[in-house]
């Protein structure tokens, strides 16, 4: 069980100082509560009873507003460790204070996050990692710090900004929530001593400890956690408050998802893609994806590739085709949420095929395996949930999971009529899908 966190409260706010009207950072208000009243009390809701809050710039302040709250029934603690250290050094140096049998969640002071810990938690003890980094995709990746992870979501590289020219990197983004082993950071402790700068979890520690042969992972989830550090950020963050985007925006209940079919409905179907410079975006994808991204609701893309079963493409090839697709969409300001492909193929007699994938599966449209699969990790529930795509298989996949279909006519638009399925919906392409789903929503 998670019982400690570590809140790393000592930043000075400086592009946030309109904001603060002389306060700390960490006591900046989003939509009347502060940010870190609202932090201890997500904490407390998760089991954590014991918190150390690292402060610095204007401490009493803080000591102030936690004595007022009477610690909020919690343990609590300030530290004040001097001179700034950076988010790694501060907790590095606090370590004495801590277990050594202690998992740590650790949490930047200038998040707002509605995330479930105790399922963060799981994971992180599940797989046995040194540390577990928060990642999600985000709506500017070509100018943000990337992750890169493997099959089995462990991390392998960070990928810093600003990125090569023409580089194409998967879309996962640290959103500075972590579960660490507190064991794992003590071989570190004497480089946050004589460090003679600030060292930082994601510039310094992280890579190296991925160099040393440490195991960190990749817990990858579409929970609301937001920067709240700049104005514009803060703004945003009251927003999506009042129109209960962040109340919504946790895997602690179920809620409804978009799942996307991809060739024909997201690129132009040309057939089976095996390279990445085949995958071209239709017109106003991008703007119909972040349309659902700014409206709260998960972009699941599921979608049959038959061409790996084929042997004309490994997992790895299609997994940079796969990028590739993520690749474009950030550039618009656009993301999955999460990717989910059927590497099976049930016909024989490929030149080059792979025996142990040509088989009959659940996972393959229209059997329901990968929008089950997404409904376990992602909380989904299939019930309100849509499915869109070009084609009847689509159509009656939808109806095998209970959820609702939109046929797009971009693609083949059913008319292989493979399936004697009618839709709920017809739309044009995949923006006039996304019209129908947020006027269902409420939210146009």
């Amino acid at each position: 069980m998670l019982t400690r966190a570590v809140i790393l409260a000592g930043g000075k706010g400086t592009r946030l100082a309109a904001r603060l009207n002389g306060l700390p950072k960490p006591l900046v208000e989003v939509a009347g509560v502060p940010l870190l009243e609202r932090q201890l009390l997500h904490c407390k809701a998760a089991g954590i009873r014991s918190v150390l809050v690292l402060v610095n710039h204007l401490a009493d302040r803080i000591a102030e507003f936690c004595r007022a709250k009477n610690n909020f029934g919690l343990d609590l603690s300030l530290v004040d460790d001097g001179e700034p250290r950076g988010t790694a050094g501060a907790v590095l140096a606090a370590l004495p204070a801590l277990a050594a049998d202690d998992d740590l969640l650790i949490v930047y002071g200038d998040i707002l996050f509605n995330a479930d810990l105790e399922r963060f938690y799981a994971a992180h003890a599940r797989c046995g990692a040194d540390a577990s980094l928060f990642l999600h995709p985000n709506d500017h990746p070509q100018d943000s710090d990337l992750v890169l992870t493997n099959e089995e979501n462990f991390i392998i590289r960070f990928l810093p900004y600003p990125h090569p020219p023409g580089a194409e990197y998967p879309n996962l983004v640290n959103a500075a929530l972590y579960l660490v082993r507190r064991a794992a950071l003590e071989p570190w402790r004497a480089l946050g001593e004589g460090s003679p700068r600030a060292l930082d979890f994601v510039g310094e520690l992280f890579p190296a400890m991925l160099e040393a042969g440490q195991k960190l992972y990749g817990y990858t989830s579409p929970e609301y956690v937001k920067d709240v550090g700049t104005p514009e950020r803060l703004d945003a963050a009251e927003a999506d408050v009042a129109s209960g985007r962040f109340a919504g925006g946790t895997l602690r209940v179920a809620r409804q998802a978009v799942f996307l079919d991809r060739d024909g409905t997201l690129n132009e179907d040309r057939g089976y893609i095996s390279r990445p410079d085949l995958l071209t975006l239709l017109p106003g994808v991008s703007r119909a994806v972040r349309r659902l991204n700014r409206a709260g609701l998960p972009a699941v893309l599921v979608t049959n590739q038959p061409v790996v079963a084929r042997g004309e493409c490994t997992e790895e090839e299609l997994r940079v085709v796969h990028t590739r697709l993520e690749h474009l969409l950030g550039l618009e300001g656009a993301y999955l949420d999460r990717i989910y492909y059927c590497p099976h193929h049930p016909d024989k007699g490929f030149a080059g095929e792979r025996p142990e994938l040509k088989i009959a599966c659940e996972c393959r449209k229209p059997g329901i395996g990968m929008l089950l699969r997404a409904a376990e990790e992602m909380r989904i529930d299939l019930n309100r949930s849509w499915l869109v795509g070009d084609r009847t298989v689509d159509v009656q996949c939808a109806r095998n999971a209970g959820a609702r279909a939109i046929l797009v006519g971009a693609g083949a638009a059913g008319e292989n009529r493979a399936y004697d399925v009618s839709p709920d919906f017809r739309a044009e392409n995949l923006q006039g899908a996304v019209d129908i789903i947020l006027s269902a929503q409420g939210a146009v």
